[in-house]
């Protein structure tokens, strides 16, 4: 029973493999660009998990214990944590490690390098859109990938609802 307890590596070990891996695995998803992390597809699903079990070693070196298990989530809860306070006080932080947000259609026309560099192409569009219950790219004042991954939408007829005109940009 005091086998499940006791750790075989020092549990600075630990902190540090989860904070190495997680740092790592954020960066490497970074890389990945936003839209695959707001719309996971199946294949994304899949190495997301695969990923998971692929650092687990690397995260405990072999250390199966209850006592490794909660150090690890205690660390991966706090970086989660710290990464969210760094986002929200520095906004060079947040560039880095979220992006920034791309504008993929403005004044009802594609930007097609913009497209082009979220590897984003015009039937995914426009199925993002139809999500959204757009039917017509006519309809759009302008549509921003966002970082977190989602396509948000400004409708001309919202602009002439809200009274906005060319001179104001909304958000």
């Amino acid at each position: 029973m005091q086998a499940l307890w006791n750790l075989s590596i020092p549990y600075s070990h630990l902190i540090l493999r989860a904070g190495v891996t997680y740092i790592f695995i954020l960066l490497l998803l970074r890389l990945g660009g936003k839209r695959q992390i707001g719309q996971m597809g199946a294949g994304e699903f899949v190495a997301i998990l695969l990923i998971s079990n692929a650092v687990q070693n690397s995260m405990n070196g072999g250390d199966n214990s209850i006592t490794a298990g909660l150090i690890l989530a205690l660390v991966l809860v706090a970086l989660s944590e710290l990464v969210a306070y760094l986002t929200y006080s520095s906004k060079l932080v947040e560039r880095l490690l979220q992006g920034s947000p791309t504008v993929l259609i403005h004044r009802g026309k594609i930007l097609q390098k913009n497209m082009e560099r979220e590897f984003l192409n015009v039937h995914e569009l426009k199925t993002i859109l139809r999500k959204q219950g757009i039917h017509h790219l006519g309809e759009i004042y302008e549509a921003i990938l966002e970082s977190d991954g989602s396509v948000s939408v400004t409708k001309f007829s919202e602009l002439d609802d809200s009274g906005l005109n060319s001179h104001t940009h909304p958000l």
